[in-house]
């Protein structure tokens, strides 16, 4: 999707000082500053200040390289801001470069102006695309129009913020560098221009937003103020020159309906208004459009005539291209004096010059404003989790600045996102998908980080012939890879088991530093009639054509009858401490009934040893003297006969 925007969007903004500041940070979003994530930006600025308006501008910051620059003639610029600019050589920062700018998740209202001015003394304005959140946007060519060159142009959008950064990208086209003068972001209501109806996923482009009676106004401009920090311009160079108009103003009343959420239309637009002089004439614009969008053109109106007093006093037709779409009769519905808002979506146009009539029908057509936004749906993302692991290899490989490695990695979708670097529709869901990492000779010289293993839509990885070292993470062996090439590099330590899933056809892993035993698994691959080259690793073993792996020790250490030994080693030590412990047990037991008597149970007992001795001394002694006695006639009894 391109976008040619040259005859709207570079429009010069002349220097205006129209009166003193009066700043209100109620109602200017920018001047709150980080309190609600709006920002300033002078690109290639040095330091901080404010502007003539009461603005603070932030010196240059959030951007991802490039180098800054001035305009030849700083002289005719009378805003700092415009006077300064940061380029992007290609050749030095690569082909997308980028401003990731810290904000909230939500709709913001984005503005830059870019400005040539013969920064570079070569006399040609460069070619470029820009890109907010991954969505192509803009599209300038070289030559640009005279006056954008010299005096440059603001560009806006309103686009949504899905996560907590900002991406406005500068894509070269072939050797050009991009440029940019200042970058400014503001919060717009989440229900802003009908997103409720027409989906939040939508970038609004300004193709036009027109003050009708009135010079141009808004924040950084005039002291006048716009809640989303909107600049509104006048209608001159829009409106047909062949019909007579006169401008209107309200004299002094005040507006009712005005400044409301959630579009927050300022007071001052509906304060003018033109009309035909002649009452048969139709209010004519001529809107450049890009005829493969469609666009939602809002009509602002109030009866500020004061002499309309009622209903049916001025009624008109709203035709677009040939489509008569609607009628208004502004009294009927508002009364007098009160701001009144219309919106019609255009679809399937095929001339690039919408044509909006205002077609009288009582009395003349009146308008205070009108507003043409290109609807430009968000361009499919890369998928979070891929984001995040595309960042993490980013710092990791330690990417040069030249590859141009920022903002989405894949997004948008027309562009050669990141270099080397190739994706595709998620085959299993929304959003874009990493299939080829292309990094051959690139000079990396980091390690590959364990988040690649989030690049699940991995096909091919060529990180060949660069200085690459550490181990390699077990995330890589992904189901989907095909190719892996890290040969000619430094890696150290073992090849993990995961690597070498089913579809893997060829795995270069020659003249690294790797060692330990080969996975089966992998090394099957080149019996399978797939290609493998481990060569040149003089730690690795134990398949064809490498050492054998020592009896008892692998990749890891011990291997499996490694440890089978050292557990049937352990097991027989154990089973030997029983033993003994056991021995040592039961002898113990055994000695129990084999102790001493305490000393006064011996004592006792000797005693009684003692007695019984004697008494069996006297038992002896007094048979002997019994048989003496018998022998000498003695009965028994001891009498005589």
């Amino acid at each position: 999707m391109l976008l040619v925007l040259f005859l709207l969007l570079f429009l010069s903004i002349p220097p205006l000082l129209l009166s003193d500041p009066a700043p209100n940070l109620a109602t200017d979003p920018f001047l709150s500053g980080a309190l609600n994530h709006s920002y300033n930006i002078d690109c290639g600025g040095t330091a901080n200040f404010t502007s003539t308006f009461g603005r603070p501008w932030l010196s240059d910051r959030f951007y991802s390289g490039g180098s800054p620059g001035m305009v030849a003639e700083p002289h005719r610029f009378a805003q700092p801001q415009e006077r300064t600019l940061r380029f992007f050589p290609p050749s030095s920062f690569g082909k997308k470069s980028c401003y990731s700018v810290p904000v909230l998740p939500g709709r913001y209202y984005i503005r830059t102006f870019t400005v040539y001015d013969n920064y570079d003394s070569k006399l040609r304005s460069p070619s470029y695309d820009v890109s907010i959140e991954g969505t192509l946007v803009f599209t300038y060519r070289s030559p640009w129009p005279e006056q954008a060159s010299k005096s440059g142009a603001y560009s806006d959008l309103i686009a949504p913020v899905v996560d907590s950064i900002a991406d406005i990208c500068f894509y070269s086209i072939a050797t050009d560098p991009p440029v940019i003068a200042s970058l400014e972001l503001a919060p717009v209501h989440p229900l802003a221009y009908d997103a409720a109806t027409t989906g939040s996923d939508m970038i609004l482009v300004n193709y036009g937003r027109l003050t009708c009676g009135s010079n141009l106004f808004g924040p950084g401009f005039t002291n006048d103020t716009d809640q989303f920090a909107r600049v509104w311009q006048s209608d001159a160079d829009f409106r047909s020159s062949n019909i007579k108009v006169k401008a209107l103003s309200a004299g002094g009343h005040q507006i009712m309906g005005s400044n409301q959420q959630p579009n927050f239309f300022p007071t001052r637009l509906y304060e003018t208004a033109v009309t035909t002089v002649n009452p048969e004439d139709i209010l004519e614009y001529q809107m450049p459009v890009d005829t493969r969008l469609s666009y939602m053109v809002w009509f602002h109106f109030a009866e500020i005539d004061v002499s309309v007093t009622s209903a049916g006093q001025r009624v008109f037709d709203i035709v677009l291209g040939e489509n008569n779409v609607t009628r208004i009769d502004i009294f009927k519905v508002v009364g007098g004096f009160t701001a009144f808002k219309w919106f019609y979506i255009m679809e399937n146009l095929t001339d690039p010059i919408l044509k909006v009539q205002l077609v009288p029908v009582v009395g003349q057509p009146i308008l205070c404003g009108l507003e043409n936004y290109a609807m430009a749906p968000l361009d499919m993302a890369t998928v979070p989790a891929q984001v995040a692991a595309m960042r993490a290899l980013k710092e990791s490989l330690k990417v040069p600045a030249r590859m141009g490695w920022n903002g989405d990695p894949c997004a948008p979708s027309t562009w050669d996102a990141w270099e080397g670097v190739t994706c595709q529709r998620n085959p299993k869901g929304p959003g874009l998908v990493v299939t080829h990492l292309e990094l051959a000779s690139q000079g990396l010289k980091g390690f590959v980080s364990d988040q690649i293993g989030f690049l699940t839509d991995l096909v091919s990885l060529n990180l060949s012939y660069n200085s690459l070292g550490g181990n390699l993470p077990w995330g890589l062996g992904q189901d989907t890879l095909v190719t892996l090439d890290l040969s000619s590099n430094k890696f150290t330590g073992d090849i993990p088991d995961s690597l070498g899933s089913n579809n893997l056809q060829t795995a270069l892993l020659n003249n690294n530093e790797l060692e330990g035993q080969v996975p089966e698994k992998l090394y099957s691959i080149g019996v399978h009639g797939g290609i493998i080259d481990l060569s040149g690793n003089k730690g690795l073993c134990g398949v064809p054509t490498l050492p054998a792996c020592p009896m008892f020790w692998d990749k890891k250490g011990l291997n499996t009858t490694g440890k089978i030994a050292l557990a049937a080693s352990f097991a027989f030590v154990l089973f030997a401490a029983a033993l003994v412990a056991f021995v040592i047990y039961v002898k113990r037991r055994e000695n129990d009934y084999d102790f001493d008597f305490p000393q006064d149970f011996s004592y006792f007992s000797s005693a009684i040893a003692a007695k019984r001795n004697r008494y069996h001394r006297a038992k002896s002694f007094m048979q002997l003297e019994m048989e003496t006695q018998s022998s000498n006639g003695l009965h028994n009894n001891g009498t005589a006969l």
